[in-house]
């Protein structure tokens, strides 16, 4: 049976487990490629619709080695990779990230970024979102003494896009749980291929922010 299968039918009898393996820096190497695809297959989704392409990938996953405050948590159930969370220190990540706050006058040594949370259709209602959410959070904490915000930011489709599935249900109440909210004003824009198009082009992504107290 292939291994979707297995972790459906898994699922489905209640019997489905999860491993975390937290990683910084360089301790990600081994896992760069198979992240690179499993960030691929989910993309490729509704709302991102990314025609993913490795290179590009391995490209941007070069942050987070390079970066010895980064955070991955690589997710496994069955001995596969299934999902994983992502965060950095803001000042550690690209001018594309950092711009929108610099321009609105926060201090980016104060701010952490979380990259992405990602696991596959059929590992999904496990309450993972969760996990990402509070294990990013924690290292955030530990890692950063002056941590002021954390944040992160995600692709803006609007209401009427032709690809959105029926009943597609936005995570906007689930971050707004976690104590984020969405900051219209700071958004950047990031270029790449949807799988309905020819070539790339441009689409804005709007960051969520979460205030902390000063430690």
């Amino acid at each position: 049976m292939p291994m979707d299968e297995l972790l459906t039918a898994a699922k489905r009898a209640g019997q489905m487990t999860f491993t975390y393996q937290p990683v910084s820096g360089e301790q990600l190497t081994p896992w760069v490629e198979d992240l690179a695809k499993l960030r691929i297959k989910v993309f490729r989704e509704y709302p991102y619709l990314y025609d993913g392409d490795l290179d590009y990938e391995k490209d941007y996953l070069a942050t987070y080695l390079d970066s010895e405050r980064s955070l991955v948590g690589l997710t496994f159930s069955n001995h596969k990779l299934v999902g994983a969370t992502t965060c950095i220190p803001l000042a550690d990540e690209c001018d594309a990230f950092k711009k929108p706050f610099v321009r609105a006058g926060y201090d980016i040594d104060t701010i952490f970024y979380f990259g992405e949370s990602i696991i596959l259709p059929e590992c999904r209602g496990q309450k993972t979102g969760h996990r990402f959410f509070e294990m990013r959070e924690a290292h955030a904490r530990k890692t950063l003494p002056g941590l002021r915000f954390t944040t992160f930011c995600a692709v803006d489709r609007g209401s009427d896009h032709p690809l959105k599935p029926h009943g597609y249900k936005p995570l906007d109440r689930f971050w707004t749980r976690m104590g984020y909210r969405k900051h219209k004003e700071l958004a950047t824009r990031f270029a790449w291929k949807d799988i309905d198009e020819d070539t790339e082009d441009e689409k804005t992504m709007v960051f969520w922010v979460k205030p902390w107290p000063q430690q």
